[in-house]
């Protein structure tokens, strides 16, 4: 072996060790940076939330669907207050059975209406307030927030009729008061989706649509239940 062979066979370990030590040393200012990432990635998830929580409460809205989440707070409230008095007012298995429905679905409505305006940072009608006040004849609650009656609500004289009577009579009564309120909150989704650019938040179209469909269907059940009742006993 030459000396020059030697050389390089004694130089090489060293400079093996050498070039070791500087890969390490790159290797930890590289992955020097990879540190912070997670709490980085974490935060960017949480902007990333938080966008599309604003984005998705700027969904598009109008004038006529606040008034509409609003007054149908106020519309649902009454119902669900004369619904709750079929069990202490004599009503028959049939409309106690409808009441309890009533009751049950536009609870959870009002709910969703409620949480729809606090979302945007609008007034939200407290329903049981409402509700009780009109059970006793407070006659404001009965409008909406334009000051115009909102349709199919009773009136102060009829909500005092209904609450006077007992067992068929209030089967009888009740059922033609819902179908007049059940109409009116109707009437209510009619104007709303013919107000101009209102109805196309999500939540707001479906709700509305909702409320066509299952009133529509429960006025027609109404009628047929009405009918049995003027049958077997006369008219109210």
């Amino acid at each position: 072996m030459t000396g020059t062979s030697s050389a390089f066979f004694r130089i090489t370990p060293a400079l093996l060790a050498t070039a070791a030590l500087a890969a390490c040393g790159g290797a930890a200012r590289g992955a020097a940076p990879a540190s912070p990432q997670p709490a980085a990635h974490a935060q960017g998830d949480e902007a990333a939330v938080a966008r599309a929580r604003a984005d998705s409460a700027r969904h598009p809205y109008t004038a006529a669907d606040i008034h509409f989440m609003s007054a149908m707070i106020g519309h649902h409230s009454q119902a669900v207050t004369i619904a709750r008095w079929a069990p202490t007012h004599g009503a028959g298995a049939a409309v106690r059975t409808l009441a309890e429905r009533i009751v049950n679905g536009q609870v959870d409505e009002i709910a969703t209406m409620q949480r729809w305006l606090r979302d945007r940072q609008q007034p939200v009608p407290e329903a049981h307030a409402t509700g009780a006040a009109m059970a006793h004849g407070a006659g404001h609650e009965m409008h909406g927030s334009s000051g115009m009656p909102m349709p199919g609500m009773l009136t102060e004289a009829q909500l005092e009729r209904l609450d006077q009577a007992r067992g068929e009579e209030f089967d009888r009564l009740f059922l033609t008061f819902m179908i007049q309120h059940h109409r009116g909150a109707v009437s209510m989704v009619k104007t709303l989706f013919g107000s101009y650019g209102a109805a196309q938040d999500e939540t707001v179209f479906k709700f509305a649509s909702d409320v066509n469909v299952d009133q529509t269907t429960e006025i027609a059940r109404m009628e047929r239940m009405l009918a049995a009742l003027i049958v077997e006993g006369g008219a109210p």
